[in-house]
């Protein structure tokens, strides 16, 4: 019974059944009817004209983004525990030709206005030092935790302010509307490059890049290419994404991915250590309790020294998602 991540759910049916349906002769590369529909189908969703386009992986979509953003002279300020600071393999700073990321502090992995700025303002404005050219935030973040419209509000403000590029890493997006019940162009105020997230929700392979500053989009096709991400057969990729928005589809699967986190969050009781927002859940135990709960055939990841993330997708079975509560209850 796996807990471990929703990068290991399975595919949506149908997201299996559009790529079927693409499988006829068309033009390669992103000149298919499909991946030139996704503009004007995701200009739709955040109603306002934005330039999108169909990266393979989560990596590859923040990496692009902050090329876009940043030079390789600068820096990126970020949570000290931003997937790109910690999980990506140095992506980032391959893909921008050396930016600098210039971590930050908050709960629950956000920032605020004032962490942020308490880096930015610690560097002394010369030559010998990396100037911060972009602020990049995750949402829902690293530990589930979700940014309210205001919040994002008031973080793009500043970096609009100092004149910086805004990204927000997406990769459970869906997750975050979804908690939140507001619409998705409510929660991007001052964004200029999204990584929309639709793997862990139910796709195969295939993330969205959302460019709200158009100028960014026509270099980073580019920059897709040279980075080797322009796939010859693309249209299998863009009808992934709009097999997840067709019915809303993206919204429904990561409303069953939060439900099941909320049945094992009120199993968890004050074992938690972030609230629950999303669809991951990190719970205080004894490496003791740890094994115990493996000895009954849940398997999870160790996290930091006494705790453990357990984490939810769409199809989490529900019969294993109760056995897995009642277990936790009764440590």
């Amino acid at each position: 019974m796996r807990f471990f991540s929703d990068n290991a759910a399975p595919v949506h049916p149908a997201v299996f059944a559009a790529m079927a349906k693409a499988d006829v002769v068309d033009t390669a590369y992103d000149g298919d009817a499909l991946s030139k529909g996704l503009d004007a189908r995701l200009s739709a969703l955040f109603g306002r004209e934005v330039a999108a386009l169909w990266v393979p992986t989560g990596t590859a979509a923040n990496a692009l983004a902050l090329a876009a953003l940043c030079p390789p002279f600068g820096g990126v300020i970020c949570h000290r525990d931003a997937h790109i600071q910690n999980d990506e393999c140095g992506a980032p700073e391959f893909y921008t030709h050396g930016a600098k990321l210039m971590p930050a502090e908050g709960a629950g992995a956000k920032l605020t206005p004032e962490s942020v700025a308490a880096v930015a303002d610690a560097i002394a404005n010369d030559v010998h030092r990396v100037q911060p050219r972009a602020l990049s935030i995750t949402n829902a973040t690293e530990y589930g935790c979700v940014y309210t419209p205001a919040e994002v509000a008031a973080l793009g403000a500043l970096a609009k302010a100092r004149g910086w590029g805004f990204h927000m890493d997406g990769a459970r997006f869906a997750n975050a509307i979804v908690h939140l019940g507001c619409t998705p162009a409510e929660l991007v105020p001052h964004v200029d490059v999204l990584s929309f997230g639709f793997v862990k929700n139910g796709g195969l392979s295939a993330e969205a890049l959302i460019f709200f500053d158009l100028a960014l989009a026509e270099d980073t096709k580019r920059r897709r290419k040279r980075a080797g991400h322009l796939l010859s057969k693309g249209r299998y990729l863009a009808a992934q994404l709009h097999a997840m928005l067709d019915g809303d589809l993206w919204l429904d699967t990561a409303r069953a991915a939060n439900a099941r986190a909320a049945t094992l969050a009120e199993a968890a009781g004050d074992r938690l250590l972030h609230p629950v927002q999303a669809n991951e859940l990190f719970l205080r135990s004894t490496p003791a309790e740890a094994a115990a709960l493996r000895a009954r055939g849940f398997d999870f990841y160790d996290w930091a020294d006494g705790e453990i993330r357990l984490v939810t997708h769409w199809a989490s079975p529900e019969d294993e998602v109760a056995a897995l509560a009642a277990a936790i209850t009764a440590l």
